[in-house]
């Protein structure tokens, strides 16, 4: 067997930026600790920080008054930030920076009077705090499908914005029609599907046609990590999207002599590592590391924890 580890893979800068925060906060200010939805979508993050006294709510009325919290990634809705107010909970706010210009976005097309298309998947953390900034304004586009239904009066201001972790495909193919249905529509002066997103993508997209099979690294409720697989499966390699070695079935390399190997954005490298291991255990596997993108991207930590952080110099 030979592996072909995919670069760039796993953490992203904003999940960096989100976890280095959570181990500051726990530093700085001890258990119990709160986050605001799951710190990013990865179950082994998640379970790490747990055990660690971590307590992970979606609700921030469950969190006693006076406590500290720390929001997700994937950003929050301005209610969530009243209510946090209104508790007196000391907030510390670890959304990826990305996020928040799709946020800042929605404000300013709301504000002059567009009712925007928000293309993303129904339910999503990310989803849910976007269409909170402009409520009234915003309405919800998960397909092609529902892009060709959307029913807007003759010559209404449209815009559209999109979840930072789509398929570039999708979002793209969505896109199109609403160009064709709304041709005076307007988007963001840069495109919302984030860095690390759109360079996994290609990396996957560049490098399927050598392989047998796809592992990627990944949660089941991981956007990105979803789309890896999918991407693959479209290219007519099977993929899997797994979150440890322990998933790894023997039945699916029957036949593959090669194994393409990646990770969404918040995947951590040491379960990456765990995965090539067994593989060289169990099948004698040698390894190829291919760079399909260089990646030298990092967010500075929220400024709450900024002003209490020590001098790194």
């Amino acid at each position: 067997m030979k592996i072909i580890l995919a670069n760039p893979r796993g953490f992203c800068a904003g999940v960096n930026m989100a976890i280095e925060s959570l181990d500051r906060a726990l530093e700085l200010y001890g258990t119990p600790l709160y986050v605001y939805h799951e710190i990013v979508h990865n179950r082994y993050v998640v379970e790490r920080f747990r055990t660690r006294g971590v307590v992970f709510v979606d609700d921030v009325a469950d969190i006693p008054t006076g406590s500290t919290v720390l929001y997700s990634a994937h950003g929050v809705a301005p209610a969530i930030r009243a209510v946090s107010t209104q508790r007196r909970l000391r907030a510390i706010d670890a959304t990826c920076p990305l996020v928040t210009k799709v946020h800042l976005e929605a404000v300013r097309f709301a504000r002059e009077g567009y009712t925007i298309l928000l293309i993303g998947h129904e339910g999503h953390d990310e989803v849910l705090g976007t269409m909170g900034e402009a409520p009234a304004s915003i309405r919800l586009v998960q397909d092609v499908r529902e892009a060709e239904a959307i029913d807007l009066p003759q010559g209404a201001r449209v815009a559209f914005l999109t979840q930072t972790t789509l398929s570039i495909d999708d979002a793209e193919a969505i896109v199109a029609v609403l160009r064709r249905r709304f041709p005076q529509i307007v988007g963001p002066s840069k495109d919302d599907i984030c860095y690390a997103t759109q360079n996994r993508q290609e990396a996957v997209k560049e490098l399927v046609p050598e392989v047998d099979v796809v592992l990627v690294l990944g949660s089941q409720n991981s956007s990105n990590s979803m789309r890896l697989a999918e991407l693959a499966t479209s290219c007519g390699k099977p993929a899997y999207l797994i979150d440890s070695r322990q998933e790894i079935r023997d039945e699916w390399f029957q036949g593959s002599e090669t194994v393409l190997i990646t990770a969404g954005a918040s995947a951590p490298e040491e379960v990456v590592e765990e995965c090539v291991a067994h593989l060289r255990d169990h099948y004698g596997a040698t390894v190829e590391s291919r760079t399909v993108r260089e990646e030298h991207v990092s967010f500075p930590l929220p400024r709450e924890l900024r002003v209490l952080a020590p001098s790194r110099g």
